[in-house]
């Protein structure tokens, strides 16, 4: 990529000795993943508020087999299974609920093309991931972490231990655009495997979109999110250990024929990966 489009800017190169980190992965190479999650939601309005958890979601996720492709590599992404923690002596209908919101992830997916920097050169989703079924603001969520966690953008520069870098994204959610960036620390390095910390800021600037089959219009006032996690990547595998937890705060503003109603929206989220192959 050049200069004006790279997405890295190194902060600091680290100690000697220095190399350049690069994905080798093997034409044919199948990882697969667990990805668990949890989330817990508060939407408070001038006269209510309205508390959701999630107890915990697992996806059990295979990445590959990769092909190699003009630049870089191609692989298929599928969820094969997804199923949700229920809590002991929990209702058996709200467990079934649970059970019925979880499994509309199963078989959601989607083919990605990455160079040996972890650059996303194209990225299509399969038609289950476009199902109305899905709330955009989770699957955005998954492929979000999934892209920050798992296939960690690497800088041009050779770096040593301590080196850091940010990786710049836009992300957009429902039409609103959301910056983000993820800041990486190289911790330790043995081979081809590396261990890095990663801090995630994300913050919008005020907008408004209308959405006229509605007859609303909704104004962010306020749009941020803060994570820290840690990886330990393997630059042969398209699939890391990693885990990060982070919140995130939402001010809104929406505009109907009946007046406006702020709503303030706080989250709170955590996030695991594993990389399962070689348990197999």
């Amino acid at each position: 990529a050049g200069a004006a489009r790279d997405p890295v800017v190194l902060l600091d190169a680290g100690a000697e000795p220095q190399a350049p980190l690069r994905y080798k992965i093997a034409d044919g190479t199948t990882t697969k993943s667990n990805m668990d999650f949890t989330m817990a939601t508060l939407a408070t309005t001038s006269d209510a508020a309205a508390l959701s958890v999630m107890p915990g979601v697992r996806l059990h996720i295979v990445s590959g087999p990769t092909t190699s492709e003009d630049g870089g590599i191609k692989f298929p992404v599928n969820i094969t299974k997804a199923e949700a923690f229920v809590p002991k002596g929990i209702d058996p209908k709200v467990a079934e609920d649970l059970r019925k919101s979880a499994s509309i992830l199963d078989d959601a997916g989607g083919t990605v093309v990455m160079n040996d920097r972890g650059m996303l050169l194209s990225a299509e989703l399969n038609e289950r991931a476009k199902s109305p079924d899905i709330p955009v603001r989770l699957l955005t969520m998954i492929v979000n972490a999934r892209t920050t966690l798992s296939r960690v953008v690497l800088p041009e520069e050779p770096v040593g231990l301590g080196g850091r870098w940010e990786a710049r994204k836009e992300i957009e959610l429902y039409g609103f655009k959301i910056n983000q960036v993820d800041t990486y620390t190289l911790v330790e390095r043995v081979g081809d495997e590396i261990k890095l910390n990663v801090t995630v800021t994300q913050n919008a600037v005020p907008q408004s979109i209308d959405f006229p089959e509605d007859g609303i219009s909704i104004a962010v006032e306020q749009m941020t999110a803060n994570a820290d996690g840690e990886i330990i990547l393997n630059l042969n595998a398209l699939e890391s250990d990693a885990a990060a937890s982070g919140t995130s705060k939402d001010r809104l503003a929406v505009t109907g024929t009946d007046g406006t109603q702020r709503i303030d929206v706080d989250e709170a989220f955590e996030v695991r990966m594993t990389n399962t192959t070689a348990f197999e």
